[in-house]
């Protein structure tokens, strides 16, 4: 018969995994076992909360049943993530993400710097997912443009951190949207729309604030984008008309089609006008078998667009399906890991302590934002201050009757967004590195980022959009 794991017993294998992180970042500088180092730090906890299992008479029946069922639930969500990277792909070589980026350039005016700036980051970062291809990117360009009229580079860098993390938690392509409701346990679409309510406002404040600040800003010189654009065109047909295939895709999101449906059209619609718009990208004039095998290279490997800029080279390329293989795999460590850690009871343990202290809804919400940047701040890294929160108060906010998409939200807006106000965090290291500068100066200006677990937490308080399990009132 099984004794009753302790709460102290439970921390055992999360304290293995927190000091194997802290060794891996501050002695292996996050390459420790390579680049799957977190995923393999995953295992060796869980497998030290299974022995942990052994040891408390637990069977390995139950332990794979948990194991099992949390492998199960993730299984759409990996499928989405690789279509994603397809996605991505498709998007790129049918001159759609150029597109975006071409437009998103011609917003630029001296006169409205720093809002366009957020716009710019915003767009680019929806159209590829990622904040760190957009800051290392067009980034690097509007911290150029602006340095250059005079304006703080503190501010710049904090407008383009806005943006970019506006469109990497927003988009559909993010690693970290998927991760989210993959750990919640809800659906990517409905975890978006879920999230506009409490982003919005926090977009809508950080454009207001930098809009404010342009009219104290006296600004010198013109930005020079000119050239950017005129490359991007030398080597794509940038047509409004591209705009049609993300704008199919959102009409099929908004009509309730199944995500995985969604996608499959937006990747075929694509490799479509991709064949429409650049004949001469995929080789149409060669032969047939040569535009087929440029599709499928796109889709599931990694492709680049070579031009002569190198900033365009560093945005235009893509990695497919398998570039999406590092979070599929981290998925299933945190599952394996998440499995083990509720088979032998630990989390349900851990958990129960945490809710005596959350003694309220808005308890909880303000428990879940605190664990998401305590773990930035632990362990360095915005995928694991996702990961263990998302299991750990899974079952606590189904408890309360609040529907996943809830805590999908909550992990998002303190998990994603606050990674990168902390210098030693892997986000404020890379982008204070890549832009050139320090956290301690674009943090102040990074207003969507700290903006955004505040406004959850109002939302939380004021009891406003929380979505019942067993009602229809939100």
């Amino acid at each position: 018969m099984s004794k009753s794991i302790s709460f102290f017993q439970s921390l055992i294998p999360v304290f293995v995994l927190m000091f194997l992180l802290c060794i891996n970042i501050l002695f292996k500088d996050g390459e420790w076992w390579g680049g799957y180092s977190n995923q393999l730090i995953l295992l060796i906890s869980g497998g030290v909360a299974l022995f942990m299992g052994l040891v408390f008479k637990v069977s390995l029946r139950k332990i794979g049943a948990e194991v099992f069922e949390n492998l199960k639930s993730v299984l759409v969500p990996i499928v989405i993530l690789a279509l994603v990277g397809a996605l991505s792909g498709a998007w790129l070589i049918s001159g759609i993400i150029p597109a975006m980026v071409y437009y998103g350039l011609t917003l630029l005016s001296p006169e409205v710097f720093l809002p366009a700036s957020v716009i710019i980051s915003a767009i680019i970062s929806i159209a590829t997912g990622s904040s760190w291809t957009t800051t290392a990117t067009v980034g690097i360009a509007l911290i150029g443009i602006g340095s250059a009229m005079g304006i703080s580079s503190g501010m710049i860098a904090g407008a383009v951190i806005s943006g970019a993390y506006f469109g990497d938690k927003m988009s559909p392509l993010s690693d970290t949207t998927n991760l989210a409701p993959a750990m919640a346990g809800t659906d990517l679409f409905t975890h978006i729309r879920y999230m506009t309510y409490t982003t919005l406002p926090s977009i809508i404040v950080t454009l207001v604030v930098f809009t404010s600040l342009s009219f104290f800003i006296q600004s010198t010189g013109e930005a020079e984008t000119a050239s950017l654009l005129s490359d991007i065109k030398s080597y794509f047909v940038i047509s409004p008309w591209l705009f049609m295939v993300p704008l199919a895709v959102v009409l099929l999101i908004l009509l309730k089609v199944k995500p995985l449906l969604s996608l499959l059209a937006g990747i075929l619609l694509a490799l479509v006008f991709a064949v429409l718009f650049q004949p001469s990208l995929l080789g149409v004039k060669i032969s047939s078998s040569h535009v087929v095998e440029e599709m499928t290279k796109v889709v599931f490997t990694e492709y680049t667009i070579e031009t002569k800029n190198e900033m365009l080279n560093e945005l235009f390329v893509s990695k497919g399906i398998l570039g999406m293989l590092w979070t599929i795999l981290l998925i299933i460590s945190a599952m394996i890991f998440g499995g083990i850690m509720d088979g032998i009871g630990a989390l349900s343990k851990i958990t129960d302590v945490l809710l005596k202290k959350a003694t309220s809804i808005f308890g909880l919400f303000a428990s879940t934002v605190a664990s998401c940047i305590g773990l930035n701040a632990i362990a360095s890294d915005q995928y694991l201050a996702i990961v263990i929160p998302g299991k750990m108060y899974k079952s606590a906010f189904e408890q309360r009757d609040l529907a996943p998409e809830n805590l999908s939200r909550t992990l998002e807006d303190s998990g994603t967004v606050t990674s990168v106000l902390i210098p030693w965090n892997t986000c404020g290291a890379y982008q204070s590195s890549v832009l050139g500068v320090g956290v301690g100066e674009y943090l102040v200006f990074a207003i969507f980022n700290w903006l955004s677990p505040i406004v959850t937490l109002v939302f939380a308080y004021f009891k406003i959009k929380i979505r019942r399990i067993n009602s229809n009132n939100t």
